[in-house]
């Protein structure tokens, strides 16, 4: 019976035990170089699944993420027996990542992609004063805050629940616009969004506030705007055991397990 995936490629985070785990599958199973790769099975926490999906971004190829980290919300559990009977019955979830466009105070743009979230950050003490648009209608003519950040709903179940956002289930058409540490308007708690808005965000106060954008791990300081969008033109494929999908992960966390 034909495999699913004949050609695998193992990475791992910097971790002992990833490592360890690294040795041990690579003796036990052929491999290949990642850019050969029909499935790339990544060795760590969640971090390492951003980076690795951050890597193959253009390709579609998936990724198998087994936890040798922290969380591993988007991983699955670690085991060596029967990788490839595995990886055959894997499931598929396709996402799309944010596209961030961030002009800096002396009017340079920069492009970075999330699969996470897009935030803005506060660089001081002094709280930033933001003005944010949807589909280039002001929307809130000033929100006086630590910040502001973009969620996708693969992303909804990390930065933007810690801060107040709402869980998004993967397959909804929505995007997560969530502010951090509001201090006015007091009452506004964020906001569900189409997931073809696009979104602006002017800093008030540049030079004298300075705010940093962020997209995952990529960071751009002394931003003056920012214009977020879903990338439709890129898929992510991650592969999940079955019962154990990213679908299945966000429905519990709204139930709080």
């Amino acid at each position: 019976m034909a495999r699913r995936f004949n050609n695998i490629a193992f990475v791992a985070s910097a971790a002992p035990d990833a490592q360890a785990a690294l040795k041990g599958l690579q003796d036990r199973y052929p491999n290949v170089a990642p850019e050969d790769a029909d499935v790339v099975v990544a060795l760590g926490g969640d971090g390492l699944m951003l980076q690795s999906l951050h890597d193959s971004m253009g390709t579609a190829k998936p990724i198998y993420g087994m936890n040798k980290g922290t969380v591993g919300f988007l991983m699955n559990e670690f085991r060596e027996e029967d990788l490839f009977e595995r990886l055959d019955a894997a499931k598929r979830s396709v996402v799309h990542p944010l596209l961030m466009v961030a002009w800096d105070v002396m009017g340079v743009a920069h492009t970075a992609r999330a699969i996470n979230e897009v935030s803005m950050l506060r660089q001081t003490y002094q709280a930033a004063k933001l003005r944010v648009s949807v589909d280039s209608h002001v929307r809130i003519p000033e929100l006086i805050a630590d910040g502001i950040l973009v969620a996708t709903p693969a992303g909804s179940t990390a930065y933007n629940l810690s801060v107040g956002g709402t869980i998004l289930p993967l397959t909804a058409p929505l995007l997560a616009l969530t502010p951090i540490s509001a201090f006015r308007p007091r009452r506004w708690r964020g906001a569900l969004l189409p997931d073809y808005a696009k979104i602006q965000v002017e800093v008030l106060e540049a030079v004298n506030r300075p705010v940093s954008a962020v997209a995952d791990h990529t960071e751009f300081r002394n931003v003056s705007r920012v214009h977020v969008s879903m990338d439709r033109s890129v898929d992510l494929v991650m592969l999940h055991d079955p019962g154990h999908s990213l679908d299945e992960r966000i429905l519990r966390e709204q139930f709080g397990y």
